[in-house]
Formats: structure tokens, C-alpha cells, sequence
């Protein structure tokens, strides 16, 4: 016993040394991330997931419209997994201040609560998933960076309780023939 506290307390101090991305390390970065400015319109997305082993399990592509109300961007994203599988997701995002946003799913528990600063945005959220032989509660804590006015990319770590199951990675882009385009043109609204 006193051996195994002993390797333990070694440990800690490498513990600490791991050092978590903050949302704050992107300030003055750029291009600067506005969500609904980026999903205003059509986009697409390319996406895989990987489980905790690295095995990739599924392929997917989505097609999203979003709109904006000037309060509250509509996302509407429709799936299409390599399977033939197609699921459909609606976001209601709202934003607030401080570069802050919330947002609700029909399939998310509660709300997601994210935080755009410069290029990036950290969002977070419980998701139910559909899977063989029952449903499963999940943690997504997504980290999101703009590369520039047409390309996003989206890293998403999926947890339960705590442990990490897998990874979402998306590749999102702007149909070329959008880019520069104000929200009406864009097929989103502008405030009054």
C-alpha cells in the first residue's frame, strides 16, 4: 500500500503539468468566429467519429440552413451517415452577451452553454444517442476555429461520466458563391 501512495504522489505533480485549452488563449486571434454570421445560409459538413481506440466507427455528412432573427439563430441540420442512416437536428441558439451562447436541440438535455473569443468557441452539452439496444447520455464539449471566411473546423470530445468514449471531427464549408454575402442574401435575416 505504501508503495502504490508513493508512485501516486510522484504522479501528481505530472497532473498538473497537463494544461487544458481556454477559451481566453484566442483572444485578439483571428478571423474572428460569429456564429451566426458563419451559419447564416447554407453550409456543409463532412464528419467521422472515432471511438476512445482511435477505430473510426462512423461517417457522416450534414447539410445545414440557418437563420437569424437578429436574437436567435435557426440551425437546421439534416444527417446523412455512409449506412444510409439520415437524422435531422434543429438548434435554437441564442446569443447573449460577452460573446456568449445558449442553445437547445430536441435532443439535448437542458441547454448547451458556449463562448466565442476571437477565432474559436468552446460549446458544451448532454446529448441523448440512439444506439443498439437502448438510448445513452452523453457529454459533448466541443472546440470549434475558424480558418477563414469559407472553412470551420469542429473537434468534439464525447465523455460519460467523466471518461472519454470518443471524438467528433468536422470539416465544415461555405458554398463558395455565399462568401461575402450579407445575412439576407445569405438566406438569413437581418435585425431591424
Amino acid at each position: 500500500m505504501p508503495r502504490r501512495l508513493a508512485y501516486l504522489l510522484l504522479l501528481l505533480p505530472l497532473l498538473g503539468a497537463c494544461q487544458t485549452m481556454k477559451i481566453e488563449d484566442f483572444e485578439g486571434t483571428t478571423p474572428r468566429l460569429v456564429l451566426e454570421e458563419y451559419f447564416a445560409g447554407e453550409t456543409r459538413a463532412w464528419g467521422i467519429f472515432e471511438d476512445r481506440f482511435g477505430n473510426l466507427r462512423r461517417e457522416f455528412k450534414v447539410d445545414i440552413e440557418g437563420t437569424w432573427d437578429g436574437r436567435v439563430l435557426t440551425m437546421v441540420e439534416d444527417f446523412v451517415y455512409a449506412d444510409g442512416e439520415t437524422d435531422r437536428r434543429v438548434w435554437r441558439i441564442e446569443k447573449l452577451a460577452d460573446g456568449r451562447y445558449r442553445g437547445r436541440a430536441d435532443d439535448v438535455i437542458g441547454t448547451a452553454e458556449g463562448r466565442a473569443v476571437g477565432k474559436a468557441l468552446t460549446w458544451s452539452y448532454d446529448v441523448v444517442l440512439k444506439i443498439a439496444g437502448g438510448d445513452l447520455k452523453v457529454r459533448f464539449n466541443d472546440w470549434l476555429f475558424l480558418q477563414d471566411d469559407e472553412v470551420l473546423i469542429n473537434r468534439a470530445s464525447v465523455t460519460k461520466f467523466g471518461i472519454e468514449i470518443g471524438t467528433v471531427t468536422l470539416f465544415f464549408r461555405k458554398p463558395a458563391a455565399q462568401i461575402g454575402k450579407t445575412e439576407s442574401d445569405a438566406g438569413g435575416k437581418q435585425a431591424a
